[in-house]
């Protein structure tokens, strides 16, 4: 669990708070639920908009297979204790 609480989007401005509530429903229909890392970086959208940018241009590449990009995430974080 972490230390920082997750970033409350009715809290946040106008466009902030409509980009962490999108953010929020995306990582919701992936995973099932907000993980931490998405809600501690909310509390700054312009780092969370890059999160995402770095996420997608992840899962868009293809110079490596999709299998070997799953087994390295794997691997990694077994590696730093990730529970996911």
């Amino acid at each position: 669990m972490s230390r920082v609480p997750g970033a409350n989007p009715s809290r946040q401005g106008l466009l902030s708070g409509l980009f962490t509530r999108i953010v929020y429903a995306l990582s919701k229909r992936k995973l099932g639920r907000v993980v931490a890392p998405v809600q501690v970086t909310a509390h700054h959208p312009q780092i969370l908009w890059g999160y995402g940018q770095m996420e997608q241009s992840l899962l868009s590449s293809h110079r490596v297979d999709s299998a070997l990009k799953e087994l390295a995430t794997l691997r990694v974080a077994t590696l730093v204790g990730c529970p996911f």
